[in-house]
């Protein structure tokens, strides 16, 4: 049986809505938003029938009492609630369940679909809901709900970090909690076009980092692809539809290339007598724009930019398949992958050959048996279908255990670890989409997966952390190896320990590759130093109050301090210290923290003469330059020479202060700058109400310098890279100052000019996407 599928356009993979770069035209605007003229809306029991046959053929004989139920508890709940779209609300919980029938998940998981948004949206309460579905569709919901009220967009980085941990442990509490909510997001990725177009950007982005990631990790490539077209879409438009137009440029021609080929692997395959469903596909289209990015390459240059799978009934077929390929083609060097004996992370399995046809065209075959294929496009919630044990109760299958190894190390650092910067870097690692593995073995022959460039270290890690700990030396295929050595595919590798050793190097940090040794490595040292490091965080703080001339008893405040410790995710107030002295955190950072808290509970309201006290000293200077040239606004007087402060750089949209200096007229700082919040009682005396005239906070009018610190683990290339953004961003840069410590961390300062806040944000988010950048904050005096 052979057959090639084609694409008239993105239908079979991206929604028909969003297909085009005009699907937009002719739509009525409400509101702001382009809505579908209602005779187009999709019938919400149209699209029950729907669900309910999906749901049908493949499992013929279930009860659908429960999901009848549940759809009628949601039309009534959500009444005349509309989307964006104009269209009812109650189409977008049917296309969620939908997608979960497509999953073919169980009868809760699809009740909890279609309910995901009641509780959240309308007055229907978690009690009712475990009244009438019980108590595992409640919980569900419940998850999904509590998901929903999370964003990954915050700017604050103990934000992102709590968040990240809270879904992770909905996740671990019950895995369908978060399909149900990668089906919300697919569905609401197929209607973002009547979103905003920043919000649109927003939460592409959101898709991209987050969402797409962890489909990824639980194996569900059905998802997984459409998530990351999508996101191509809405964050880069230009390059999606420039990618579409070069694939559809030849179109006629490559399908013809693909049936030729589909047609000769298929002959060849009965005439083997191996029985095989073959079918060929073009590749979707964020895979090839990251193989165009990451290699530098044209679409024409792509190896694999088409793909011919042949479907076997065995393992054995699968290698018999492949024998029988290698004889009609000619393999392509270093371009096989054997997925079946060494599965990836997420038990995906498959054979891979890159192979050259007869007419110079490159091209890729994937050979699988049908339950590798069912794997490969439903992973994790292939063992939520609906299959029974004697007793009658739903049983997930063993692999499951496996497939969630890595969810179960997330929650070990999660316990592990109070620093969330470090967290944040750990889980980026983890879950990067792109990363290759490669396969070793253990002098017992048993098969490891480490990130692409990993070394001996990582490899020592991975056995166990103890080994890691006591490392000394390696062996590689029997030879002596540097500790820096990049393990190749199919290398046999003996770590050699002695009890003597003193540890792990800080050196190391730089030279291993894999989340789960840098983990290792950093909980060792601050283990190990915890004491020494707590010491000397205190000498760090005292040292920088004794500079600032800032009394530490005033600071000192149970409560200040644990303001601090929320702020940072850290457990008590010795950790904060600790992590200050190993430096994975700024003691300038904490104590300004700690000044905010006194300055609130000591703030003195100013009085109406106090404020015309200010204003006649500012006359008495004689100060008298128009508004206009700074675009800043001085309550009560129409207006006054200012100068922006070097010390903060406010810049507009930044909440800030006036402070009257002597001849000098009025300095304008940021409220949270260091040398406003030292100020003495007498100094406070000589602040002044200030705001952003209105068209300079909104239209980002003028030049402001805004300068930053970027805290960074030390590599080669970073500043090339950093220098890229600010170019990309047509941004003028004033000044840069990089600082590198021993521990192989670096402080990189850098001034340069924007028209606002929003176009700092800009820059700042971009800079922070840098690999080994840590934390990037403004300064603050």
């Amino acid at each position: 049986m052979s057959k090639v599928t084609t694409y008239e356009s993105l239908d079979d993979r991206i929604a028909p809505e969003a297909l085009t770069e005009d699907n937009a035209k002719g739509l009525e605007v409400v509101d702001g938003h382009a809505v579908k003229d209602k005779n187009d809306y999709e019938n919400p029991d149209r699209l029950y029938d729907m669900l309910i046959a999906r749901i049908r053929k493949y499992h013929p004989s279930t009860d659908v009492t429960m999901i009848e139920k549940a759809y009628e508890l949601a039309s009534q709940a959500h009444g005349d609630q509309r989307r964006k779209s104009g269209e009812p609300y109650i189409v977008h919980p049917l296309w969620v369940a939908i997608i979960l029938a497509d999953l073919e998940m169980d009868k809760e998981t699809i009740a909890s679909g279609m309910l995901h948004d009641v509780v959240e949206d309308t007055e229907v309460t978690e009690e009712e809901i475990k009244r009438e579905f019980g108590e595992e569709v409640a919980l569900l919901v419940d998850g999904v709900t509590k998901l929903g009220r999370l964003s990954y967009s915050s700017d604050k980085l103990d934000v992102q970090a709590e968040n990240l941990r809270k879904m992770f442990l909905a996740m671990a509490k019950d895995i369908r909690v978060i399909i149900i909510k990668l089906a919300d997001r697919l569905h609401n990725m197929r209607t973002l076009q009547f979103m905003t177009p920043a919000k649109q950007k927003e939460k592409a982005k959101e898709t991209m980092d987050i969402y797409a990631p962890i489909a990824q990790r639980l194996g569900i490539s059905k998802i997984k692809t459409e998530l990351d077209d999508l996101a191509l879409k809405y964050s880069q438009p230009e390059v999606f539809f420039d990618l579409v137009n070069q694939i559809n440029a030849r179109k006629t021609e490559r399908e013809e290339f693909v049936q030729q080929i589909v047609e000769e692997v298929s002959t060849h395959m009965k005439n083997a007598n191996i029985k095989a469903d073959v079918n060929g596909r073009v590749k979707h289209f964020f895979s090839i724009y990251k193989k165009m990015v990451n290699q530098d390459k044209t679409v024409d240059q792509i190896y694999d930019l088409f793909a011919v799978r042949i479907i076997v009934d065995s393992v054995k077929d699968c290698y018999a398949a492949l024998g029988v390929i290698h004889e009609m083609y000619t393999p392509i060097p270093g371009r096989f992958k054997d997925y079946i004996a060494m599965p990836k992370p997420n038990m995906y399995q498959s054979l891979h050959t890159t192979l050259m046809s007869s007419v110079g065209q490159p091209f890729e075959i994937q050979i699988r048996t049908q339950e590798m294929h069912k794997t490969a496009e439903y992973g994790i919630a292939a063992h939520w279908k609906y299959k029974e044990s004697n007793d009658g109760k739903k049983s997930v299958e063993a692999q499951e255990e496996e497939k969630l190894s890595w969810l179960r190390q997330i929650l070990e650092w999660q316990r592990d670890m109070s620093d969330n910067r470090e967290f944040l870097n750990l889980i980026k690692g983890d879950l990067d989409l792109f990363a290759e593995d490669v396969y070793c073995f253990t002098p017992q022959g048993d098969v490891k997966n480490l990130p692409n460039g990993s070394t001996p270290i990582d490899f020592a890690y991975a056995i166990h952390s103890a080994v890691g700990n006591k490392m000394v030396g390696a062996r590689v295929n029997g030879k002596l190896v540097n500790i820096d050595y990049k393990i190749q595919n199919g290398d046999r590798i003996e770590i050699l320990t002695s009890q003597n050793s003193k540890g792990p190097s800080r050196d190391w940090l730089n030279i291993v590759k894999s989340t789960q040794a840098k983990n290792k490595i950093n909980q060792w040292f601050k283990k190990e130093f915890k004491e020494d490091n707590i010491i000397k965080g205190k000498e760090m703080i005292a040292a920088y109050c004794k500079a600032k001339a800032i009394n530490p008893g005033n600071i000192t405040n149970p409560k200040y301090q644990e303001v601090v410790q929320r702020k940072y995710g850290f457990k008590d107030w010795e950790s904060v210290l600790a992590a200050i002295g190993h430096g994975g955190l700024k003691e300038g950072q904490v104590v300004n923290r700690l000044m905010e808290e006194y300055s609130k509970e000591h703030k003195q309201e100013l009085t109406n003469e106090v404020v015309l006290e200010r204003v006649a000293e500012a006359a008495r200077n004689k100060v008298h330059i128009a508004k206009s040239k700074s675009g800043i606004v001085v309550k009560g007087i129409d207006d006054m020479a200012v100068r922006f402060s070097r010390c903060c750089s406010p810049v507009p949209g930044d909440e800030i202060v006036g402070f009257v200096t002597r001849g000098r007229g009025l300095s304008i700082h940021r409220t949270d700058c260091v040398n406003m919040i030292h100020l003495t009682e007498a100094e406070r005396a000589r602040l002044i109400e200030i705001e952003w005239e209105n068209d300079v906070a909104d239209q980002n009018v003028g030049q402001y310098l805004a300068e930053i610190k970027m805290y960074a683990y030390d590599r080669q290339g970073m500043l090339m890279e950093i220098s890229k953004i600010f170019t990309a961003e047509d941004v003028d840069v004033k000044s840069m100052n990089v600082r590198t410590s021993k521990q192989g961390t670096a402080t990189i300062e850098t001034g340069f000019i924007v028209h606002g806040r929003e176009e700092l944000s800009r820059v700042i988010k971009k800079l922070q996407q840098i690999e080994g950048i840590i934390e990037i904050e403004r300064t603050t005096g």
